[in-house]
Order: structure tokens, then C-alpha cells, then sequence
């Protein structure tokens, strides 16, 4: 991820509606949303989640696919970890071990 990406994303999730519907977006996993149920849940209208998709897909950080008549939004998970490693990579200097603290394994992803 380059800087400009960098920017687009941080620009698309500095709005309270958008960083909603990621976070929902990265909690439904694969099977992702409809627009109708993301509207539904964060209480907002139809067009005014239209708008906010738009600007994420624009941004690159979901994606959508159609299933007979809805349209399925996902969190696109290569991009957002694009973007918490261009956060990280430089970590401490080289030290990647001091950060470890800081960036644990997902917990849908711990071994148990």
C-alpha cells in the first residue's frame, strides 16, 4: 500500500457511519451484507447508506457482489490489512518484537 492508498482509506473511515459499516462488515465475515440490513442496523435510510458504500468501495476497502436481486457487501480483509501494515511496518525502529503487544492474532484466528 502506498501512501495516496493510505490516505483514501483513512479519509473513507474518518466518517462515524463508514467505520460503522466496516466494522459490521469485518464482524459478518465472507458472507457479508445487503445494504437493506446494514441500513437497517446502524438506523440510517436507504440512500444515505448508498452514499457511504460508494465511498468505501471507492476507497477500496469492501467489495460487493450480486446475489439474485440484492447486492452483497464484504469487507475486503487484504485491503484493511494493507492498511494496518503500512501502519506497522516501519515498527520501532526494526524491532518488530516491541509491537508484537500491539498488533495480536485476530481472535477469530487464535488457535484454541
Amino acid at each position: 500500500m502506498d501512501d495516496r492508498q493510505a490516505l483514501a482509506s483513512f479519509a473513507a473511515l474518518s466518517q462515524e457511519t463508514r467505520l460503522k459499516i466496516v466494522r459490521m462488515l469485518v464482524v459478518a465475515g465472507p458472507g457479508g451484507m445487503s445494504a437493506g440490513a446494514l441500513a437497517e442496523e446502524i438506523g440510517v435510510s436507504p440512500s444515505n447508506i448508498s452514499f457511504h458504500l460508494k465511498e468505501l468501495d471507492h476507497a477500496g476497502l469492501i467489495g460487493q457482489q450480486r446475489e439474485s436481486r440484492s447486492i452483497i457487501y464484504t469487507a475486503r480483509f487484504d485491503a484493511l490489512g494493507g492498511l494496518v501494515r503500512f501502519l506497522m511496518e516501519d515498527c520501532c525502529g526494526g524491532h518488530p518484537g516491541i509491537c508484537a503487544p500491539i498488533v495480536p492474532a485476530p481472535t477469530c484466528c487464535a488457535a484454541e
